[in-house]
């Protein structure tokens, strides 16, 4: 329960604050520009997926976690195979992403279907 809260309380954080930089970027829709280069344009894509994730999260933890974590990773994967450097900035949210998995998966199962 704690973890879901933190998890919540720590992705409204990282919207309300991540938010304006990724409108202030200049033009935030990928692969409109000509002078960005591939990886600007595929953290692009991720960043709208994140903030969507991080949104979801308050309703269901496993759906956001996951469009939280899995376009991260693979932004860091890539970021790794061609710049050869890790994206700091990004680890915040990865983390929330990973805590919202962890308390979909403590989270105990409703047995509403078997009550009347």
């Amino acid at each position: 329960m704690t973890l879901k809260w933190v998890a919540r309380i720590s992705a409204l954080a990282v919207i309300l604050f991540g938010l304006p930089f990724y409108f202030g970027y200049g033009n935030p829709l990928p692969f409109i520009c000509t002078e960005y280069s591939l990886m600007q344009n595929f953290w692009l894509v991720v960043f709208p997926l994140m903030f969507i994730g991080l949104g979801f999260g308050w309703k269901s933890e496993k759906t956001g976690g996951v469009l939280v974590t899995v376009p991260i990773v693979t932004g860091i994967a890539l970021e790794l195979i061609i710049e050869r450097e890790i994206p700091v900035p990004v680890i915040i949210p990865l983390i929330i992403g990973i805590f919202y998995i962890i308390a979909s998966i403590l989270q105990p199962e409703s047995s509403d279907s078997f009550k009347r």
